[in-house]
């Protein structure tokens, strides 16, 4: 799969994407951000056994975001099953380098409009730290609405966290 998004691409996960991937990935500023599952710190075993993982996945929702031909960031959908299967969560990163150009904004667009149109659904969200400043600013410039605040509802680094839960709908 390969989306473009102006300033970057949207593509599959390949071989070859590991030195990238452990370059931008392995940072702490991150890391503070994601949930556990995402190493810290990220090693070239890591960034191996992720794109193996998402190779043999299907359907393909786990991306990397490519800017001049280097992975250096990655946005993944989650889909849910039984009553939740018109809905979706949506995750990713971004390298600190590429920060503050609005890149994952229109990353995210790009692919919330691919993943309403290929998976059929009407919800896809996010569930940002409240104190993640950047991410809710992408989010809302991404046209996603915040519907509520859930309190004290994760834990990252020993630290009881409110988490914002952020949507966009197919309407």
């Amino acid at each position: 799969m390969q989306l473009d998004c102006g300033h970057c691409t949207v593509r599959s996960c390949q071989n070859g994407d590991e030195d990238s991937l452990v370059l931008h990935a392995d940072n702490r500023k991150i890391w503070l951000n994601l949930r556990d599952r995402f190493p810290h710190p990220y090693t070239r075993a890591d960034a191996q056994q992720w794109i193996q993982i998402v190779q043999e996945r299907k359907p393909e929702t786990n991306f990397a975001i490519d800017v001049g031909g280097k992975a250096v960031g990655g946005i993944s959908v989650m889909l849910h099953d039984d009553v939740e299967r018109c809905s979706a969560e949506v995750g990713y990163w971004l390298g600190e380098a590429f920060w503050g150009q609005g890149i994952m904004t229109a990353v995210l667009r790009v692919v919330t409009d691919y993943t309403f149109k290929e998976f059929s659904l009407t919800r896809i969200y996010a569930v940002p730290f409240a104190r993640s400043a950047s991410s809710v600013k992408v989010l809302e410039k991404a046209g996603f609405i915040l519907e509520g605040v859930l309190r004290r509802s994760a834990i990252k680094d020993g630290v009881i966290l409110d988490q914002l839960m952020y949507a966009r709908t197919d309407e």
